[in-house]
């Protein structure tokens, strides 16, 4: 079973960027697709980013293609999210996740990942 920590997140202007960590423990981190989704106050948790067990394939919610960056490094066990441009609706918690499923194809849908990370606030403030 593994663990997930995301780091890197806080107050920032818009316009600016940040870079989310997320590093796992406990299991064999190269054989999990990984996500990150955000949920702001009220809101349901929603999709941002996907990568495939390799990094060879992302996917990208609509609302940050072209600003957000997935990446990981099976090397030292952590995924990333490279967000640039920030805007105030960005603002929410941002969680990573870990698919186990066999699959080719990265999933968007929250109930296909099976673990999760505690959360990092992101504020980006106007």
């Amino acid at each position: 079973q593994v663990q997930l920590v995301e780091s890197g997140g806080g107050l920032v202007q818009a316009g600016g960027s940040l870079r989310l960590s997320c590093a796992a423990s406990g299991g064999a981190f190269s054989s999990y697709k990984m996500g990150w989704f955000r949920q702001a106050p009220g809101k349901e948790r929603e999709f941002v980013a996907a990568i495939n067990r390799s990094g060879a394939s992302t996917s990208y919610a609509n609302s940050v293609k072209g600003r957000f960056t997935i990446s990981r490094d099976n090397a030292k066990n952590t995924v990333y999210l490279q967000m640039n441009s920030l805007k105030p609706e960005d603002t929410a918690v941002y969680y990573c996740a870990a698919d186990p499923s066999r699959t080719i194809l990265v999933n968007t849908r929250p109930r296909y990942y099976d673990y999760w990370g505690q959360g990092t606030q992101v504020t980006v403030s106007s």
